[in-house]
């Protein structure tokens, strides 16, 4: 007799399962997204789950490098650890050792290596879309996910800023066929967060002041002044990033108040330069409503080199992030290639899901499924019932019969649990005259039919 237990279904923290009418609904979100990713010329790629921990590491700062989830070497993973290793009881150590693989934590650095190694026969600016799971080891909470997707499209080998415009126009498309209304594109510069170092006399801590920056959306500005005050900036520091903290009004405004405060200072010089032409194409093509300058915007990842980009949601309770992207011109020299110059965005999808899920936002027919069900009382009919299922495949009707002689009413209450709008019912008067019940199981009218005229109904 086994004495092995039995094991309660339970989810890893920070996953989840999806029901068919779940699956549905992000199947619309992805197919809406690809479509406007393939209206702009993007062509869709695939990368592996697992990634070398060596193409992963160092590349999304010491933070992100926390996040990510490593695998164990398979077989006897301590086996060629050394000894005077294992009794350090060094983490970072050991797992040199222990841990060659891990998750890809997002779909941009998997990018980088593959165009690298794919480089021959890309054509080049290379414009790709992704869209797949990644992994972080993140603390889960409502909308934060550790296991979810991201739907990335980017370019690749191009310096143009009509790129930024593109992508900061796909996330306004996007966002206005999925019927959000109440969302902000707020957009900002590395080159200006490196010029506010520079002005500061702060270069060497610009990852801790990014870092600190990055979180002012979350954090009162006086702790997040306090914690740089006791993470070693001066005062003269601390007032210098209050001022620049301080930049308000609208766009033209805040414009004009930072070339004053970097005047003199080429590097922000350039970056606010760089807004100034994203902000006044966006007026022409007629998608800059949405669009804010926000001078906190840091977005913390290490590779970000310019134009960055984050979409705020306003409607519902899950006011958050749903979209984020930027440049990252040098990415590709990591991986051992030639300075490729790059710009991506990301699609939230699970918190998109989410909010749509909150307001209503998905379409009432999006879970349809099967069409119709073929219904019968007997073997004889159940023949019958089966060559009209062909016929209505063939015409591209999305059918199915219930797979075995039962009471009607079992068959219905089956098409019912699935919210099949449609059932043919078959009986022996029906195979004599050809003229086939279809009943609309939610308003309960019924019609006898023939198979032709059923078929145009289907198709309406």
């Amino acid at each position: 007799m086994s004495d092995n237990k039995k094991i309660k279904p339970a989810l890893s923290k920070g996953t989840r399962d999806f029901l068919p009418k779940e699956i549905a609904k992000r199947n619309f979100l992805f197919d809406v997204i690809k479509k406007v990713f393939a209206k702009y010329g993007f062509q869709q790629i695939e990368t592996p789950a697992i990634e070398r921990l060596e193409t992963l590491t160092g590349k999304y700062g010491e933070e992100g490098d926390k996040l990510l989830f490593k695998i164990l070497n398979s077989g006897d993973f301590l086996k060629d650890t050394p000894d005077a290793i294992l009794a350090e009881k060094n983490s970072r150590e050991t797992l040199k050792h222990i841990a060659e693989k891990g998750l890809r934590y997002d779909l941009t650095v998997p990018l980088a290596r593959y165009v690298v190694q794919h480089q021959e026969h890309l054509a080049f600016p290379f414009r790709r879309f992704h869209i797949g799971p990644v992994w972080r080891a993140d603390r889960p909470q409502k909308g934060r996910y550790q296991e979810f997707y991201q739907c990335d499209a980017d370019v690749i080998g191009s310096e143009s800023l009509y790129n930024e415009i593109e992508l900061v126009s796909i996330f306004s498309e996007v966002f206005h066929m999925l019927q959000f209304d109440n969302v902000e594109l707020k957009i900002s510069n590395r080159k200006i967060l490196a010029g506010l170092a520079e002005v500061m006399k702060a270069e060497d801590k610009f990852t801790a002041l990014t870092i600190a920056i990055d979180k002012l959306d979350k954090v009162e500005k006086e702790k997040v002044l306090s914690d740089l005050q006791a993470d070693s900036f001066n005062e003269q520091q601390i007032k210098l990033l209050d001022e620049y903290l301080g930049i308000s009004g609208g766009n033209d405004e805040k414009l004009a108040q930072l070339k004053t405060y970097f005047s003199g200072n080429e590097t922000a010089l350039a970056g606010i330069k760089e807004l100034e032409f994203v902000i006044n194409t966006s007026h022409i093509a007629h998608f800059a409503s949405h669009i804010s300058i926000d001078q906190t915007l840091a977005r913390g990842l290490n590779y970000y080199t310019g134009f960055i980009i984050e979409v705020k949601n306003h409607s519902g309770s899950l006011r958050s992030s749903i979209g984020s992207g930027g440049r990252y011109d040098n990415l590709t020299e990591m991986f051992g290639g030639r300075n490729m110059p790059g710009v991506g965005i990301s699609f939230g999808i699970e918190r998109i899901y989410d909010i749509m899920e909150e307001l209503n936002l998905f379409p009432n027919n999006v879970s349809q499924g099967t069409k119709v069900l073929l219904a019968y009382f007997d073997e004889p009919s159940q023949q019958y019932a089966f060559n009209v299922l062909q016929q209505l495949r063939a015409a591209g009707v999305a059918a199915e019969m219930y797979p075995s002689v039962s009471k009607l009413a079992k068959q219905l209450d089956y098409a019912n649990k699935k919210k099949i709008a449609n059932a043919i019912i078959i009986g022996s008067e029906e195979m004599q005259s050809g003229l086939l019940a279809l009943k609309n199981l939610i308003d309960g009218t019924q019609q006898k039919l023939s198979v032709a005229d059923i078929l145009k109904v289907m198709h309406t």
